[in-house]
């Protein structure tokens, strides 16, 4: 699983690190695992937004992170990509050779919610980081229901 934003320091880390809580708390470590990156080069070497990491704190997550650009290598490597919004699934669809993982939005697996965008936090307040929180947390373990039925 590749999760996927323009900078990897908000949203895709996060969803990396509740993906792996979920498969965690069901003891699925053998089976699946997990990375994020971005589209941009923005903040490469970067630790998590601190916002986004104190939120997670609030929430009983703690993770850690380093961000990185997707790579050529990424699009055989991983099974799923998972963009958070259309504008880096259509970068990443652009990148992708002929035959690489599958491309889904992270909305996708969340139910009521298909086709639409996690919304980027970044430029926001704190409220928009819980939203974010709250929405990955659900995706994610929605998500794993999904893979573990053979519905993906």
């Amino acid at each position: 699983m590749l999760f996927v934003c323009l900078g990897n320091i908000c949203r895709s880390p996060l969803a990396e690190a509740l993906f792996m809580k979920h498969v965690h708390q069901r003891g699925l470590e053998d089976k699946y695992s997990a990375d994020s990156c971005g589209t941009s080069g923005w903040h490469i070497g970067e630790p998590p937004d601190a916002r986004s990491v104190a939120n997670a704190r609030q929430n009983g997550l703690e993770y850690t992170h380093r961000a990185r650009q997707i790579k050529k290598d990424d699009f055989n490597e991983f099974d799923l990509i998972i963009p958070m919004d259309a504008s880096n699934r259509a970068h990443l669809e652009a990148q992708a050779p002929e035959k690489s993982a599958a491309i889904r939005l992270m909305r996708d697996f969340d139910p009521g919610h298909e086709g639409s965008d996690v919304p980027d936090p970044y430029f926001g307040g704190e409220d928009g980081f819980q939203e974010v929180y709250d929405i990955l947390d659900r995706a994610t373990a929605n998500l794993l229901d999904k893979l573990e039925k053979d519905e993906i």
